[in-house]
């Protein structure tokens, strides 16, 4: 049997990791940029998260819903006070396209309303549900003829509002920082202005922090750089450094009831052990502040070239811009200066490089981009 063949790989196999270090079967060592979309928010095989797990398997390795875990209220307690979000409730369940649409479930319940405004450029999963709202034509399913989608551009609110006065919106769900789209910051007050268009049309916020949350953008949700809140934020990627596990964020506004929502594996044993080790070191080690503060480094110290167009993005959540395909510097960067970046579209370099990140491992990157420049 062979794989089904839908990634565009490198040849390179990691068999070591170590904090921002990656080291192939030949024993090349790498910095890593791009931590795997975003999951490694901890570092790559941090003392504490590794000795989490090994514990949890001593004890009780896999087990899942219908019995009491008092991980997950360990979890929902620490996630509340460090997110600002004490007095929402949490949903446990296995990956980011889940809880988006876990979010869109639970807002099409609240509200009895069944269409979704999204933005150009979004991306919010793959799977059946989610794949409505992903602005992807590479994506395209049967699914999207079954869910009712408008797609506004970001920052129109006109365009939000007249889709709202048709009455028909359960919910608006976007991004803090569009990851996929090219690290696309909605503009200041846009999000105050959702905000305040929900609230008239009884239509729920949605914020997708998949990839931009859990301390990323130097806050620990990016749209709390606008000072709002959401009625749902949903969450993956970094919330376990690595292991799948999801989670939603709920207002207290809506009611829990038996079987509204549920799931497999969400919650289970693994996974909060994994949650619970990466949400004490954020805590401990600071790396919310560590984010913004080596990431604004990073961007300031990226060279001006005629060849880039753009540099922007929060903490460590950034694009390069590029008025070219961006292929051969990426190829360069991993070959011959043994740095992994990320990519959005063809022209943007993008990187989501794990929460610790130094200023000496920025210095060794911007070094490597102003020679491949």
């Amino acid at each position: 049997m062979e794989l089904f063949d839908v990634y565009s790989l490198f040849d390179v196999t990691p068999v070591r990791a170590q904090g921002c270090r990656v080291w192939d079967d030949k024993g090349q060592e790498y910095l890593d940029l791009y931590g795997g979309h975003a999951v490694i928010s901890v570092g790559h095989s941090h003392p504490r998260y590794v000795k989490a797990l090994k514990e949890q398997l001593d004890c009780i390795g896999f087990y899942s819903n219908s019995v009491r875990n008092p991980l997950q209220v360990e979890l929902a307690h620490k996630l509340g006070e460090l997110s600002g979000y004490p007095e929402y409730s949490l949903f446990l369940d296995n990956s980011g396209a889940e809880s988006n649409e876990n979010a869109l479930k639970l807002a099409s319940f609240h509200t009895g309303k069944d269409r979704i405004i999204a933005f150009h450029k979004s991306f919010h999963g793959r799977t059946s549900g989610a794949v409505a709202v992903t602005d992807n034509p590479k994506i395209v399913s049967p699914f999207n003829a079954t869910h009712k989608v408008t797609f506004c551009d970001l920052n129109d609110a006109d365009a939000v509002e007249t889709a709202m006065k048709k009455g028909d919106v359960a919910a608006v769900i976007i991004e803090g920082i569009q990851g996929c789209g090219g690290i696309n910051i909605p503009a200041p007050g846009f999000l105050g202005t959702l905000r305040s268009l929900c609230d008239k049309y009884g239509v729920c916020l949605v914020l997708d922090e998949v990839q931009s949350g859990y301390g990323r953008s130097g806050k620990f949700f990016a749209h709390q750089w606008e000072g709002i809140k959401a009625d749902i934020v949903t969450m993956g990627k970094g919330i376990a450094n690595g292991f799948p596990c999801g989670g939603i964020l709920i207002s207290p506004a809506f009611k829990a009831s038996k079987g509204l929502l549920g799931t497999t594996f969400g919650g289970n044993y693994l996974a909060m052990a994994a949650a619970n080790a990466v949400i004490d070191i954020i805590r401990d080690e600071k790396l919310v502040e560590n984010a913004g503060e080596v990431g604004e480094y990073l961007k300031s110290g990226i060279p001006a070239s005629p060849r880039i167009k753009e540099v922007r993005g929060r903490g460590l959540m950034i694009g390069i811009e590029f008025n070219e395909s961006v292929a051969d510097i990426r190829r360069e960067l991993l070959f011959g200066k043994h740095i992994f970046t990320g990519v959005a579209g063809q022209n943007m370099v993008r990187l989501l490089a794990p929460l610790v990140l130094t200023k000496d491992d920025a210095d060794t990157f911007i070094k490597a981009l102003r020679e491949v420049l």
